[in-house]
């Protein structure tokens, strides 16, 4: 479990095809080298397991649904990642709960300065849509966020300049794929109405 608040970012230095697979390698900050083999690390929002500890990198296998859910398959060395380590029990949480499961991709499709933010528009899958509320929670790339906006498919989120300066928010242009979670109480109140109307 994680809280969205990014801790650094690291630089994927290589990815090796491995099967149906791939092994990771990031390059990160003195703050989270030397993890243990099998730390949980929240890597744009996509918790993976270090399976592996070098002087200044970490590695991580992705397989499976995680490669089919999100967009590790398309990792090129010099991408940047938000990363997080994940919570201790009793420890602060500072954004909201993120468990590192992505339910889907969004794309960015507009953004625009103004009251000293600025404002993303991200497109998400329409079986997203209805879990996500105004004022309500979401992470983006494993960045906890407050909903500013919904309309339809889209929702609007307002970045300040730490934040863009400490995450790839910085980076984002129209057209941008993000890993997107819903906040998980979301989840839990549309399985209910849905059973709901089921009897």
């Amino acid at each position: 479990m994680f809280s969205g608040i990014i801790e650094a970012m690291g630089k994927a230095t290589a990815v090796e095809r491995r099967g149906d697979g791939i092994r990771l390698v990031l390059r990160v900050p003195e703050s989270l080298r030397g993890l243990p083999a099998g730390s949980s690390l929240c890597v744009n929002g996509t918790c993976l397991t270090v399976v592996e500890t070098g002087e200044d990198t970490l590695q991580f296998d992705a397989v499976g649904a995680t490669l089919q859910r999100t967009l590790l398959g398309r990792v090129e060395p010099g991408m940047r990642f938000n990363l997080e380590r994940s919570l201790h029990l009793g420890g602060a949480v500072d954004g909201h709960l993120v468990t590192g499961h992505v339910d889907g991709v969004g794309r960015v499709v507009a953004l625009r300065e103004g009251e000293g933010a600025v404002f993303f528009d991200i497109e998400v899958p329409r079986e997203l849509a209805g879990q996500i509320a105004l004022r309500g929670s979401v992470a983006v790339d494993g960045v906890s966020l407050t909903v500013a906006g919904v309309q339809e498919t889209v929702f609007t989120v307002s970045i300040v300049p730490y934040t863009l300066e400490q995450t790839l928010f910085g980076e984002y242009e129209p057209g941008r794929a993000v890993h997107i979670e819903t906040d998980v109480l979301a989840k839990y109140v549309e399985r209910a109405l849905e059973k709901q109307h089921e009897h």
